[in-house]
């Protein structure tokens, strides 16, 4: 027979088990209950000027639309429109891809070189830093402006110092065959030193100076090193702004309508610029709205092609092989 007594303790035990996991439960409930209290502004924020707004583009992105009368369905025939009767659609984005081609690599490259020139130890290191990374404070359309009076044909400083070596400077933002690579100069100019150049010396900081060691008692010189140690371990790190950099120079807007306004001749007519135009000076806001869609898939297509193919050569320490 059981005996009694133990029988009643594991009554008295299972009843106290219950009543502890009631009380926990109600407690984990108030906790949850005051959890979104504390979150429903941030929610109510996200709901009405993020979610809401990205909801309703899709749905405008299918209508005709001058912000002045109602939407009218038209279901795909704006982004027929874009692919098959804009005649600024496919120039627009040549031109953005073209620029995003020539700023990304040189942009990684050099902001990399500035990270290993930082990242040497030598004296000064503080104020070469402070150095490179001010022209990325400048706000773009202060930087613009600048370099608007820098790059002036006539009374503009970088024209006046080429003379010095009796070079003819060109006519650099006037002229449609120097207007994009005086953009792209400005662009390196303002973002070199910035945060990727930051982020790139981190990740230089967190190669273990014993790999070093390990190569140089096998004989390794500097370029061997830097092929072979550096950036395989700072590989996450390329992969991070590189992603980042393709995104930005395709997104490049600000720069190109303080400076040139899209010109001269469309020179630097770029697709966000293309965007602005269609949906806020034309108000053709259903349009505007496709093209922002097809840009977003753009965005996404890059993206996606940049972390599939970076298991190929990127190494994650964590990893096992």
């Amino acid at each position: 027979m059981r005996n009694p007594s133990a029988i009643t303790a594991m009554k008295e035990r299972s009843s106290w088990l219950l009543r502890l996991s009631g009380s926990t439960t109600r407690l984990q409930a108030k906790r949850a209950f005051w959890g979104y209290i504390y979150l429903s502004p941030w929610l109510f924020g996200l709901s009405i000027f993020i979610v809401g707004p990205i909801l309703a583009s899709i749905y405008f992105s299918m209508t005709s639309y001058d912000v002045i009368s109602a939407p009218r369905w038209v279901g795909l025939e704006n982004y027929a429109q874009a692919f098959a009767g804009d005649k600024l659609f496919w120039p627009s984005l040549e031109r953005t891809l073209r620029y995003a081609f020539v700023t990304v690599p040189l942009g990684v490259a050099g902001s990399l070189f500035l990270a290993i020139l930082l990242n040497q130890g030598i004296r000064g290191t503080g104020g070469f830093r402070t150095l490179f990374f001010l022209p990325s404070l400048t706000p773009t359309v202060a930087l613009a402006i600048l370099w608007k009076w820098l790059f002036h044909p006539n009374l503009g400083p970088v024209n006046a110092m080429l003379e010095w070596f009796g070079i003819v400077g060109p006519g650099w933002l006037t002229v449609k065959e120097w207007a994009m690579p005086a953009l792209i100069i400005i662009s390196l100019w303002g973002s070199l030193g910035g945060t990727r150049m930051i982020i790139f010396l981190a990740g230089l900081q967190g190669v273990p100076r014993a790999l070093y060691e390990a190569a140089e008692l096998d004989g390794a010189g500097t370029w061997s090193k830097f092929w072979n140690v550096t950036l395989p371990m700072i590989s996450p790190t390329l992969l991070f702004n590189l992603v980042l950099g393709v995104i930005g120079a395709l997104k490049v807007f600000s720069l190109a309508f303080v400076a040139t306004l899209g010109g001269p001749s469309y020179a630097t007519w770029f697709y966000a610029l293309h965007i602005y135009r269609q949906a806020f000076e034309y108000f053709r806001m259903g349009y505007g709205c496709a093209l922002s869609w097809i840009f977003v898939v753009l965005l996404l297509a890059f993206t996606y092609v940049q972390v599939s193919t970076s298991k190929a050569w990127v190494y994650y320490a964590g990893e096992s092989t």
